[in-house]
């Protein structure tokens, strides 16, 4: 069974920047894409970006390409998401999780508790 733990969100103002980490433990994390989705109260959870196993490919959301990095350390067991140029639309849960590949944003395991971004003045 996975465990995934969810760290560094915050308030922020709008422009400013965030690193968001997910630490997993359970497997070998180096085996498996994954993903980072964000979801608002009342809406369905929307994929965010996805990262391959050994970090050769990635694959974002529209509305984040050139402000949002993902990126990952299997030494570590830690996915990172680096947040830039942050809007309010980008308030939000965030989570994250495995996937099928970088080129497909479906979650495959449990969610974690999440990390809270909000991007208020």
């Amino acid at each position: 069974q996975v465990q995934l733990v969810e760290s560094g969100g915050g308030l922020v103002q709008p422009g400013g920047s965030l690193r968001l980490s997910c630490a997993a433990s359970g497997r070998t994390f180096s085996n498996y894409p994954m993903g980072w989705f964000r979801q608002v109260p009342g809406k369905e959870r929307e994929f965010v970006a996805a990262i391959s196993m050994h970090g050769g490919a990635t694959n974002y959301r529209d509305s984040v390409k050139g402000r949002f990095t993902i990126s990952r350390d299997n030494v570590k067991n830690t996915v990172y998401l680096q947040m830039n140029s942050l809007k309010p639309e980008d308030t939000a849960m965030y989570y994250c999780n495995s996937v099928p590949s970088a080129y497909s944003p479906r979650a495959l395991g449990s969610w974690g508790q999440g990390t809270q971004v909000t991007v208020s003045s």
